[in-house]
């Protein structure tokens, strides 16, 4: 089985063989790690991003990874966390099929070695501990049916993110 790695940097400048990217909607940029991708990657990502037209949240899309380290650029949209009664289960739902599409397409195009943002907890304001563990869970089911996939490294910006991911993993 495929290790998790936990580690503390930009996303932007990690080696695998994809990156992946919390996006909006349109996939056309923005802020947080989003607008980071797309100004490391340079132009050819905004240009071929806007041939794919868009992404629904929970569903992921994949595109060259052009000036960046990564081979592949893989776009997930998160769900905004709303915090209404009711809605809890739905997001759950939503941010799980975030991970899981974005490592089914990573298998599909032959990616071993994947880095993930923590998708949603920025802009998108889920609670990180309930982010982290619904991550932590998708990817270790994901590990235990594909052998093959080498690595998945969950990048964190900033200590309050590396600490609920690490008490995730344990």
């Amino acid at each position: 089985m495929g290790k998790i790695s936990l580690i503390k940097e930009d996303i932007t400048k990690v080696h695998a063989d994809a990156i992946v990217n919390a996006a909006n909607s349109a996939l056309i940029g923005g802020g947080g790690v989003d607008g980071a991708i797309h100004r490391a990657a340079g132009p050819g990502l905004l240009r071929e991003c806007k041939r794919i037209g868009g992404c629904p949240t929970g569903e992921a899309r994949i595109t060259g990874g052009y000036n960046l380290p990564a081979k592949f650029v893989i776009h997930t949209v998160g769900p905004v966390c709303s915090r209404r009664a009711g809605e809890a289960d739905k997001e759950d739902a939503l941010l799980a099929g975030c991970y899981r599409n974005s490592l089914a397409l990573a298998y599909e195009n032959g990616v071993r070695t994947i880095a993930f943002p923590s998708i949603s907890t920025g802009a998108y304001r889920f609670p990180v501990e309930r982010a982290s563990r619904i991550a932590v869970m998708e990817i270790k089911e994901f590990l235990a049916s594909r052998p093959d996939m080498q690595e998945v490294i969950i990048v964190c910006y900033g200590d309050e993110v590396f600490s609920a991911y690490k008490e995730a993993l344990k």
